[in-house]
């Protein structure tokens, strides 16, 4: 059973049925009862997807990502869920892989009207933002959240990373750090040279030098990150502390140190950003600022909702910073 087949059966218009069925003022009450028995009695069910289509909106929102293999971005796809499910929108997820390229190829199949507004988180290669000027240009609603650019004028969504950088390498120094390595994923990637610039200033703030080469930039190469940690490791001034810029890193940390009989935490303090449940089985469990990631998701999907409804500015450009936690545990006691 359709529209077209209930009108026929009602001997009225395509177009009063549409409307009584839509409780429209220009239908009588009496004409309105007489459709939504009918509608009952045949059991006819709006297509919502339809109806979608001639209100020109797909009540569907993309999300894109650089991984789903993360400790970050299982929980903020559950916060963006949590308010889709509410609000009755559906959401699509895209993976770049770290990839530029393909982050880009992901703008050009959604400039189409396939989805009504866009979460982007970017990947490790974006230095060039084009393809997210040319789609604030077509009007489609843009959300940057957690990794992010200061460069195009849109709503942002991100955490405390310089101040989460700077609580996390205070507390190897209250724990009796002297020499704290710092493990970057990328040197081009907001999130980490935010927690790098936090890294720095509390051992500004503690006057405390250490050689650039205290700052090792990894990558998503896990059998290369463990070659740089084992040589900073086996270094005649060796770290006695190490703040990982993400929970990977710290993963590897602890097997290179269980391949070269180091004692985390007696030879070794580790703290990292993280966000997993892994981080408290860990053997010694991990210290971590734990990022506010479902709450991000949330955030960014009500957000991006009220823009494509346009309950906000299409051109809404503010940053929401969530503050980080502190979580200690066995890595540095």
């Amino acid at each position: 059973m359709n529209l077209k087949k209930l009108a026929q059966e009602l001997n009225l218009s395509f177009s009063t049925v549409s409307k009584a069925l839509r409780d429209s003022h220009e239908i009588s009450s009496s004409t309105k009862s007489r459709v939504i028995a009918k509608a009952n009695e045949l059991n006819y069910q709006v297509n919502p997807l339809a109806s979608s289509f001639r209100k020109q909106k797909t009540k569907t929102i993309a999300l894109i990502i650089p991984e789903v293999v993360n400790d970050f971005f299982g929980p903020v796809i559950n916060g963006i869920e949590s308010i889709a499910q509410e609000k009755g929108y559906h959401v699509l997820i895209y993976m770049t892989h770290e990839d530029m390229e393909k982050e880009i190829a992901i703008f050009k199949l959604l400039q189409s009207g396939r989805v009504d507004g866009i979460m982007l988180s970017l990947s490790e290669q974006t230095c060039d933002i084009k393809h997210l000027q040319e789609l604030k240009e077509r009007g489609i609603p843009l959300i940057l959240f957690d990794r992010i650019t200061d460069q195009l004028e849109v709503a942002k969504i991100t955490t405390d990373n310089c101040d989460g950088g700077i609580k996390a390498t205070e507390h190897l120094i209250e724990r009796g750090c002297k020499r704290i390595a710092f493990l970057a994923i990328s040197k081009r990637v907001s999130v980490s040279t935010g927690r790098m610039k936090g890294y720095l200033e509390a051992l500004k703030k503690h006057s405390m030098n250490q050689p650039d080469d205290m700052i090792v930039c990894c990558d998503g190469d896990d059998r290369k990150n463990k070659e740089l940690i084992k040589k900073l490791l086996t270094r005649k001034d060796r770290p006695d502390g190490i703040f990982a810029s993400v929970e990977t890193l710290a993963i590897s940390t602890y097997e290179v140190c269980e391949e070269l009989k180091l004692n985390i935490p007696r030879d070794l303090k580790v703290i990292a950003f993280s966000n997993s449940y892994l981080a408290a089985l860990l053997n010694p469990s991990l210290t971590a600022i734990r990022q506010p990631a479902f709450e991000m998701g949330r955030e960014a999907a009500a957000i991006l909702v009220n823009l494509v409804e346009k309950k906000e500015s299409r051109f809404r450009n503010d940053k929401t910073v969530i503050k980080s936690q502190l979580i200690v545990r066995n890595s540095t006691r």
